[in-house]
């Protein structure tokens, strides 16, 4: 199993143009991100596979954990290294399955500490709580608070994710909170220079290297 710890970058087309996608994530790994999600809302399937292929490729030539968000099919298509799961994504079983049992899956627990101790009960390889800032992604997203992290970090045995808002001035108190892993769209690639605002949260890890 791939060592979860540090920066968690997540794309959003949005924020980045399908150009600029495999660029902007190299950036961001030579930024110091660690792990990759590759999140595409899209409904065109072969576009999507073309994208994650890439993307995958690229993250197993530079050592980063490469998550497909939603779809463990596609994950398992492109050979990614796991995938990221929400409310109504399918359960981890089938997920574990059809990835096998080396995958990263990662699952989305809300504010919901119990949501997160059955997932890590039934092999969820991380949690994810949030969102914890007001997030321009998801604006109606429910919000978590730093002391669920403290509180999961005493029940749970797996790696913690936090998600939402998260940016450079506000990370830093997450991690003391418990988080392993800072999962961030905006304030990564919102940025001109995506290397830079990536190195930024990095650091704010204590074994940042």
């Amino acid at each position: 199993m791939k060592r979860l710890h540090g920066l968690y970058v997540i794309t959003d087309t949005r924020l980045i143009p399908d150009a600029q996608l495999n660029a902007a994530v190299e950036q961001a790994i030579a930024g110091g991100a660690r792990v990759v999600q590759y999140r595409d809302k899209r409904d065109d399937a072969s576009h999507r596979h073309v994208q994650a292929e890439a993307l995958a490729n690229l993250c197993r030539a530079r050592g980063t954990v490469f998550i497909i968000n939603d779809d463990p099919a596609l994950a398992a298509a492109v050979r990614a290294d796991g995938v990221h799961l929400g409310r109504d994504d399918g359960d981890i079983a089938a997920a574990r399955a059809l990835l096998g049992p080396d995958a990263v899956i990662g699952v989305s627990c809300y504010n919901q500490l119990e949501r997160a101790q059955a997932a890590a009960a039934a092999g969820a390889d991380y949690v994810a709580f949030g969102s914890f800032f007001p997030s321009s992604v998801k604006p109606n997203a429910v919000r978590a608070v730093p002391e669920l992290l403290r509180e999961a970090k005493a029940h749970l045995p797996v790696p913690l994710a936090a998600i939402g808002g998260i940016t450079s001035a506000n990370g830093a108190a997450l991690i003391a909170a418990g988080a392993d892993l800072l999962a961030v769209i905006s304030d990564v690639f919102g940025h001109d220079d995506v290397r830079a605002a990536a190195q930024r949260i990095a650091q704010l890890f204590p074994k940042y290297t």
